[in-house]
């Protein structure tokens, strides 16, 4: 059974039912299946890996390092940026080089504090980086920033598959046991449980095909509205007069864009969110100075004339015969762009007397940064413990299956039924029903599809019943409409395998009605 040491570092109470799950089968599978299932206990005690994936140059390291609140890992192309990295909580910075062969090399971080964008060793020899940062954001996530997809060399796509769809990463300790995986056994057990992926203006077709192949859980889970949402990165970059309905505003034109994005890649994400990378990287990792917010202040008292024309473009603004010296503003430029610039300026025009503390804050509000936050809350750490249950599950099918005994496999498979079929882990079934569903293994009629991600794809009561804002009887009422309707339904109106997702589903909506009661009552 689990200890209660172990138990302090499980995501929470699903994720101890696997677990316990797992010790209790490893002495009724082979050695390789129960090395499999000690792999899967490793990974159900670290934190949640949240993998930030999407093209070249889409500012995935930026993203990277204003979630962190710290400009670690390197933006400019270099060697590191064609490895994948993993930033985790440790009690002492460093930064480790992980060879194929299982060494560790220590790599001393540049004068800057970063990653040294190249290596002074073998690069091919290399598999990935591991980070440790005395970061309080990474004690219960861990971040992969990944390769650019598109347009990686052969070797770089190499290690991204390697540590995210058939991962050699593990501890010292876990090293000795691990080693009776083969590489199937691998494949089932490696991979993140959650995906960020970043876009820019266009989504393309290689975006969507990504998301759709990109392993985003154990056992080459499809990425899906449980397990991924998607940023819209660079959003000052948007021609407002391009958006329909923008009114020429970029952030409301970024806003709209998301939203046209969002109903593009759906089912795969939960939602986009925009932010501005760049700008929420300088504005939390400590870029954005007291002199920069001089220099701002400085430039707030030029003519309006002299500033819009200043605006129009980079080489204006650096260039224009003005007090504040080209090279603090071509520092401005690369740490806020013109947009940052802007909203800094104008906020000090609207009031001369903000500090620079109160006007870094101004521009980590204009970023989006805290947009990104909440849905990373909302979409991966509320739900981390089910999440990360879910994916050691189809770790564990995955192992019996590739295991080839048929007698082992039936005892794995009826031992998951116990537990699913236990109303604490009504989550997990929930889970697997969106699954399911968005991955086309169950059709369902398209409005039914939609209710389905309605309320398998948000933890907010509101939101999965469509009915957010409205009051607390009509929601009680409503979910006990739709309960009755998907029972009807399994029962008379479904094929098998709906029928399956409808049970679920009424159950969603019982347990729903439940708690609105329970809430009311008290």
């Amino acid at each position: 059974m689990t200890t209660a040491t172990e138990q302090q570092h499980l995501a929470g109470p699903l994720s101890a039912a696997v677990a316990n799950l797992c010790e209790r089968l490893q002495p009724q599978v082979s050695a390789r299946t129960a090395a499999g299932f000690r792999e899967v206990l490793r990974r159900l005690s670290a934190p949640l890996q949240v993998a930030v994936a999407g093209r070249i140059k889409s500012g995935k390291s930026t993203l990277v390092n204003a979630l962190i609140g710290r400009r670690v890992a390197p933006t400019d192309v270099g060697e590191c940026t064609r490895l994948v990295t993993r930033f985790q909580y440790g009690t002492v910075d460093r930064v480790e080089l992980v060879f194929f062969d299982g060494r560790k090399q220590v790599l001393p971080f540049d004068v800057g504090g970063m990653i040294p964008k190249d290596l002074e060793v073998d690069f091919d020899q290399v598999s990935h980086l591991e980070a440790y940062l005395t970061n309080a954001v990474l004690r219960d996530l861990t971040v992969i920033d990944t390769p650019g997809l598109g347009s990686l060399d052969a070797a770089s796509v190499k290690r991204t598959e390697q540590l995210l769809g058939a991962a050699k990463h593990r501890t010292e300790e876990d090293a000795a046991e691990s080693d009776e995986l083969d590489d199937t056994s691998r494949n089932a057990v490696a991979g993140a449980e959650a995906v960020l992926y970043v876009v820019t203006q266009g989504v393309r077709a290689d975006d969507q095909q990504a998301l759709a192949a990109f392993t985003a859980a154990t056992a080459s889970r499809e990425a899906g509205p449980v397990n991924a949402f998607a940023v819209l990165n660079k959003a000052d970059t948007i021609t407002p007069e391009s958006v329909t309905g923008s009114d020429g505003d970029v952030w409301k034109a970024a806003c709209l864009l998301a939203k046209k994005q969002a109903a593009t890649l759906k089912p795969r994400v939960a939602d986009v969110i925009p932010v501005i990378g760049l700008l929420a990287e300088s504005a939390e990792s400590g870029g954005f100075t007291s002199a920069d917010a001089d220099a701002l202040r400085a430039l707030s008292h030029l003519d309006d004339g002299t500033w819009d024309t200043m605006l129009l473009s980079a080489d204006i603004f650096t260039t224009w015969d003005c007090e504040v010296p080209a090279g603090t503003r071509a520092r401005l430029l690369a740490t806020l762009d013109l947009y940052g610039i802007r909203v800094a300026v104008d906020a000090l025009k609207a009031d001369p007397d903000l500090t620079a503390g109160a006007l870094r804050r101004r521009l980590l509000d204009a970023s989006g940064l805290a947009g990104v936050r909440g849905r990373l809350d909302a979409v991966f750490r509320v739900r981390a413990d089910g999440i990360k249950a879910a994916a050691a599950l189809a770790s564990i099918t995955a192992l019996a299956h590739a295991s080839g005994d048929p007698g082992e496999r039936q005892r794995v498979h009826d031992a998951i039924e116990v537990l699913l079929a236990k109303p604490e882990a009504h989550q997990l079934r929930l889970l697997e029903a969106l699954t399911l569903v968005t991955s086309g293994a169950v059709n369902m009629p398209e409005d039914l599809a939609e209710e389905v991600l309605r309320v398998g794809g948000s933890a907010d009561i509101g939101t999965q019943l469509g009915m957010k804002g409205r009051p607390h009887k009509e929601l009680s009422a409503y979910a006990l409409e739709r309960a009755g309707w998907w029972r009807s339904f399994a029962s008379f109106g479904a094929t098998p395998a709906q029928s399956r997702v409808a049970h679920v589903v009424h159950r969603s909506y019982f347990l729903i009605w439940q708690q609105l009661r329970s809430d009311g009552s008290s």
